[in-house]
C-alpha cells in the first residue's frame, strides 16, 4: 500500500503557472471562487456565504494535506502571486493506488488553456512522484467544459452513475472519467 507525506509541501510549476500552497492570504480568491454560484453549479457543496467560510475551507485543506488524506494546490500565473483557481488530489486511495483530481478557475481565466496545462502536470507528478497506478475525475454530467478538459489530458470515461449522490433535496447523476499510469 501507498504511503504518502506531504510534509514538505510540492511546488510545481509548468510553462505559465506556478502551483504553490494555499494560505489564508488566498481567502478573498476563495471566497470568490467558492461564493460564485456558476463556478459551483457543478460542485454539491454549499456556496461560501462570507469569508469566514472560506477560511474555513482553507483551514480543511490544510488539517487535509497535514493529515496526508490529500493535497490542494494554489494556481497562480508565474508572473502574478495573485490565485485563480485551485487544483488536487481531493481523495487519496493509498490501498488501490488511486486518486481522485479536482480542479476549479475563476472565470476570466476559462478557455486560455489553464486548466489542462495543470492537470498535465498534476497526472504526471501523481503517477512519478506519489506512484499512482489511476487517477479519477468525478464530475456532473453537464459539464461540459470539465469533461473536455478530461478528454483533452487523456483520461476516458470509466461510468455514469444515475441518482447515485442527494444533494439540497435532489437526486443527482455523476460520471467518473480515468487515466491509468502505463
Amino acid at each position: 500500500m501507498l504511503e504518502f507525506d506531504f510534509s514538505s509541501f510540492p511546488i510545481i510549476e509548468t510553462e505559465r503557472l506556478l502551483l504553490n500552497r494555499i494560505t489564508e492570504e488566498d481567502v478573498n480568491e476563495i471566497f470568490a471562487l467558492r461564493s460564485n454560484p456558476e463556478i459551483m453549479r457543478y460542485i454539491p457543496r454549499p456556496l461560501a456565504k462570507n469569508t469566514d467560510d472560506a477560511l474555513e475551507h482553507i483551514r480543511i485543506i490544510k488539517e487535509t494535506i497535514e493529515t496526508n488524506k490529500g493535497i490542494n494546490w494554489a494556481i497562480r500565473l508565474k508572473d502574478d502571486s495573485k490565485l485563480f483557481g485551485f487544483i488536487g488530489f481531493y481523495r487519496l486511495q493509498p490501498e488501490n493506488y488511486r486518486a481522485e483530481i479536482g480542479y476549479m478557475i475563476l472565470p476570466e481565466f476559462h478557455g486560455k488553456g489553464f486548466v489542462p496545462e495543470a492537470v498535465k502536470r498534476l497526472v504526471k507528478y501523481g503517477f512519478e512522484d506519489l506512484k499512482l497506478h489511476s487517477i479519477e475525475a468525478v464530475i456532473d454530467p453537464e459539464n461540459y467544459a470539465s469533461e473536455k478538459v478530461l478528454q483533452k489530458c487523456g483520461f476516458v470515461k470509466e461510468a455514469h452513475f444515475k441518482e447515485s449522490d442527494f444533494y439540497d433535496g435532489k437526486f443527482l447523476d455523476k460520471v467518473i472519467y480515468s487515466l491509468l499510469d502505463n
